[in-house]
């Protein structure tokens, strides 16, 4: 289908009868921030604008309860279970964006901590996605104060750390690869409000609780006794404001819907007609029930003094005396935990796990092979698996008069997460490898981006750990300063390589 010039969503009717319409272009370009207390008719409002708009635009949908997912059988959106895995979701919605597949992420049945980490490795996917793949795609984000918390909850700092990121790249820096922020929230006050402030476009529906209405006031441009307004809206009712909308405030009435959500609100049912005896059929079992046994009621406590006296008279049995962990030489202790790391390394998606998931994973390998001592901390760990992955060895690497610990001291003064890329190239520039392609570097990085693999080698080019040139071709030669290495001439847009090439 082609799009006209201009495409307008109809939302419902004015105030004045008029029919209250959305510029669709204008709102990809803007952005746009729903507020509502629970039965306001936010989830109904969303459902409009993604009906309307489905035959014009990408969808994804980031949906924690399932009110979303009956959109497949009217609009063709395909829904993503979220309990399919962290790797899995990053690489579906890579592919969602590169086949224009309008997705439902459906996040319900997993805890708040497990949909931050879902819903960040998806819009982590979608923001990633190559560069010819930037279209129009609108992101739609339900309970958005979930993912986007204004301080710290119940949940992991990692959690929230990962989710809030995935949340703030979406609405400050999603304009420019396609991606259009359209989030909602019950609450202002709970929403973070560096993610809040890039909306340009509001609806606003009711609200009752005092700083949420200033903050809506605010955001709409209206005086703190205009705010009262917001306590008497009624359910479904909205005020606009914003240049996809109006530019004034202006109250609509959202329009119905063709398709509906799973959970719907509950409404009262008379109780059924029973007689006396009905009553006591809760205590007899029915056909294919396990006969009904009250519980027993406890015995009463004992005496404080009596307790006291049995445990003085009572001692603790001894736990059974732990077998020792065998002994084993350094050397062995060495190539045991090396092991471990060569077998993280060997899976696939271990650039793409967060550094705390990989720790626990070479903790748990390395109680399995009962290495004793105190285990590697984890700045130490995250040196030698930037060690292990650039295939240098470590006795070589410690060997104070080997040129590689000049190598790993010049590692040392880059950021954490950038010495395994730093020390890859010098790998290769030792070995006199081809330069590895941007795609390479993008995934000792753990992204897909190539993009963000270039402004990452133009960020150690700054810092003076490498320096880059081109060869009449076009190919990149990247030099380790200091200890005179250089790679071969490489291709950057290479595709990814298949296999690491053998250290020697």
């Amino acid at each position: 289908m082609t799009a006209p010039a201009k495409v307008s969503i109809d939302l419902g009717t004015r105030a004045d009868g008029g029919v209250a319409t959305l510029d669709l272009e204008e709102l990809l370009a803007t952005r746009l921030l729903v507020q509502g207390n629970s039965g306001s008719g936010k989830s109904h409002l969303l459902r409009r604008l993604l009906e309307q708009s489905a035959p014009w635009v990408q969808q994804a949908i980031i949906d924690p309860e399932g009110d979303f997912v009956t959109l497949a059988e009217r609009y063709g959106h395909v829904v993503v279970d979220a309990r399919c895995g962290i790797a899995d979701l990053t690489r579906i919605a890579a592919r969602a964006r590169q086949h224009r597949v309008s997705v439902v992420l459906d996040l319900e049945g997993l805890d708040a901590e497990q949909q931050m980490h879902a819903a960040a490795a998806f819009l982590g996917g979608l923001f990633d996605a190559e560069r010819d793949q930037w279209y129009p795609l609108l992101v739609v984000v339900d309970e958005a104060q979930l993912f986007a918390p204004a301080v710290a909850g119940e949940v992991s700092d990692e959690a929230r750390k990962a989710s809030l990121g995935a949340m703030t790249n979406l609405m400050c820096r999603g304009r420019k690869r396609g991606l259009a922020g359209v989030i909602a929230t019950q609450r202002l006050a709970k929403l973070a409000k560096n993610v809040a402030a890039e909306a340009s476009n509001f609806l606003m529906g009711r609200t009752f609780l005092d700083i949420d209405m200033a903050r809506a006031a605010d955001l709409l441009g209206m005086e703190r006794r205009q705010a009262e307004m917001f306590r008497d809206l009624q359910s479904g009712n909205f005020v606009a404001l914003g240049p996809a909308m109006a530019r004034r405030p202006l109250p609509v009435r959202i329009g119905p819907v063709e398709t509906s959500a799973r959970n719907v609100s509950p409404r009262l049912l008379p109780l059924p007609e029973a007689g006396a005896d009905d009553a006591h059929l809760i205590f007899t079992p029915g056909a294919n029930e396990a006969r009904f046994e009250a519980p027993r009621r406890p015995p009463p406590p004992a005496p404080t003094a009596d307790v006291l006296a049995r445990l003085a008279r009572s001692a603790p049995p001894a736990p059974p005396a732990a077998e020792p962990p065998p002994s084993i030489s350094p050397e062995q202790r060495q190539a045991a935990i090396d092991s471990a790391l060569r077998e993280i390394l060997s899976d696939s998606d271990a650039n793409f796990r967060t550094i705390a998931v990989l720790y626990q994973d070479f903790l748990v390998r390395c109680r399995i092979r009962r290495i004793g001592g105190e285990p590697l901390s984890l700045p130490a760990f995250r040196r030698r698996l930037a060690v292990a992955h650039a295939g240098i060895e470590l006795a070589e690497a410690e060997s104070a008069d080997s040129p590689w610990a000049e190598v790993l001291a010049m590692a040392g003064a880059l950021p954490e997460d950038m010495q395994g890329v730093f020390l890859s190239l010098a790998r290769a520039a030792f070995d006199r490898r081809p330069c590895p392609s941007d795609a390479d570097v993008a995934s000792a990085y753990g992204t897909r981006s190539p993009g963000r693999a270039r402004r990452l080698l133009a960020y150690m080019e700054e810092r003076q750990a490498i320096v880059c040139r081109l060869d009449q071709r076009g190919w990149r030669i990247v030099a380790i300063p200091g200890v005179a290495w250089e790679t071969e001439p490489g291709d950057p847009g290479a595709a990814a390589a298949t296999a690491e090439a053998s250290p020697g």
